[in-house]
């Protein structure tokens, strides 16, 4: 795929992924497009980056969702929806079965999945008048093998997975010209996840793949650990089960 010239709208570009995206791509020669609910962090953006297009939108909302799509189109429309933003409520405070854990299964899954579908929905049709054009869903390598206490947060990344997967057999069955892309990150050094040790990948190594792969149509697009517990799951699904849950995850339940 040609990134050079496109039009790319990121969700949650203001921070972490997505604002290492908003450089990169801006650096290949796309216009880029980003959108958050932090209207400072996006300001900031737009200071250091003065070819940014900032809007204000929570993906969560639909009449946010609207307002976006009028934006937008005011704007010429876009050939890229990157559907970067995601949540993950931390799961050491919460437990399990109480009000507050249903809750944060709740915000989860509304942004990290139906806000994607929703997105989608909207710009479908603007994107499908665009000679060459796609989708990239952002899921996880949680998707691949869940993680005991962040069970929720597994389960908004796996139907993001799976619809993702149907999203694009059903485009081309019907000859669309939208392409779909999935990007697996394993964990990345952001600040969602800034308290916790162990390795984590940068955000420039991560976005560097994922131009890799949309410049060479490979759609399902793993990077860094994530390749080797694919393969690793497929083969050894109870050492691979392992690795993600150690003990000293187990350990912090008790």
């Amino acid at each position: 795929m040609n990134l050079q010239g496109k039009t790319i709208l990121i969700t949650g570009g203001a921070s972490g992924i997505g604002l290492e995206a908003t450089k990169q791509f801006l650096a290949i020669g796309a216009t880029v497009i980003i959108t958050g609910r932090n209207e400072e962090k996006l300001a900031a953006v737009k200071r250091a980056y003065p070819a940014v297009i900032a809007i204000k939108s929570d993906v969560s909302k639909e009449a946010d969702a609207k307002m976006l799509f009028n934006e937008v189109e005011k704007l010429g429309g876009i050939d890229i929806l990157y559907n970067n933003a995601g949540v993950g409520v931390s799961p050491l405070n919460l437990g399990i079965a109480n009000e507050k854990h249903f809750e944060g299964a709740v915000y989860e899954m509304e942004v990290n999945y139906l806000g994607v579908v929703r997105l989608n929905n909207i710009f479908m049709q603007m994107l499908s008048t665009k000679n060459e054009s796609a989708i990239i869903n952002t899921t996880s390598i949680l998707s691949i093998v869940p993680s005991i206490i962040e069970a929720t947060y597994s389960s908004s990344k796996a139907a993001l997975s799976f619809y993702t997967k149907s999203l694009r057999t059903h485009l081309e069955i019907i000859k669309s010209n939208i392409k779909v892309f999935e990007l697996l990150p394993p964990v990345v050094d952001t600040a969602m996840v800034a308290e916790r040790d162990g390795k984590k990948l940068s955000p420039q190594h991560l976005v560097k793949d994922l131009i890799k792969g949309l410049q060479k149509n490979k759609y399902t697009i793993r990077v860094g650990d994530t390749k080797t517990l694919y393969y690793l799951n497929r083969f050894f699904p109870k050492l691979a089960f392992g690795l993600v849950n150690a003990k000293k995850y187990y350990n912090s339940l008790k």
